[in-house]
């Protein structure tokens, strides 16, 4: 299975930099531009797609739905599995605030924000999501549409990365990855948008061949 992962639209509260979590926001500011980007990367990309996926919160439902309609795919189909981390009564809270008083935010992945979870709770459940897909439509195209948390949770996963030290790398309302899989192994990461902080940050160059020992890939090469 070849899976490409893009994020959804901007909102209001993402330029106001609000937590969001499972709840919503009206799309924001710009958004146009950077969802036309993504999709004319993926129309470029001339992959023909066998279904499309998303969280099931509505800023992700309608992202896959407006690139569904490209492809003349009628069917979203929606994964609570794939939403982002649930970070309870923290929604609408200023991300700075959050940090002043949460210390764990964004540097504990297995602190649990108060009525939500941790971020190592949603790695899991989205992983597994990725993993149980892979073993459904082996050899096929996805799109799947889901939330910069989720996108970090699966790269650090996959590329084997310290999970801690890479819960603040920057995920762009630009982004595509691109993460092929045999059976139910991740063999090649690569991206194809704009640049991830993983990428940005010399984390990792891309594409990686996940099958190599200490991973971080070969060259950028886009």
């Amino acid at each position: 299975m070849r899976a490409i992962i893009a994020r959804h639209y901007k909102t209001k509260d993402n330029a106001l930099d609000n937590i969001l979590g499972w709840k919503d926001s009206p799309r924001g500011k710009g958004w146009k531009s950077d969802f036309e980007f993504v999709s004319t990367q993926l129309r470029d990309s001339n992959i023909r797609f066998d279904a499309v996926y998303s969280s099931d919160l509505e800023r992700a439902r309608q992202t896959a739905m407006f690139h569904a309609s490209y492809f003349d795919i009628q069917t979203i189909r929606t994964k609570q599995a794939l939403n982002e981390v649930n970070y309870g009564i923290l929604y609408k809270k200023k991300k700075k605030w959050v940090a002043s008083h949460y210390p764990e935010y964004k540097n504990d992945p297995d602190f649990a924000f108060p009525g939500g979870e941790s971020f190592r709770q949603m790695q899991k459940r989205s992983v597994n999501c990725i993993l149980s897909l892979a073993k459904k439509r082996p050899g096929q195209n996805i799109l799947i549409v889901a939330h910069a948390g989720v996108i970090r949770g699966l790269i650090s996963h996959f590329l084997d990365l310290d999970y801690a030290e890479n819960l603040k790398r920057r995920i762009s309302h630009r982004y595509l990855g691109d993460l092929t899989f045999d059976g139910e192994s991740c063999v090649r990461y690569h991206e194809l948008g704009k640049l991830s902080g993983f990428v940005k940050d010399e984390v990792i160059e891309v594409p990686v061949d996940c099958n190599k020992e200490n991973n971080p890939g070969t060259s950028v090469n886009r």
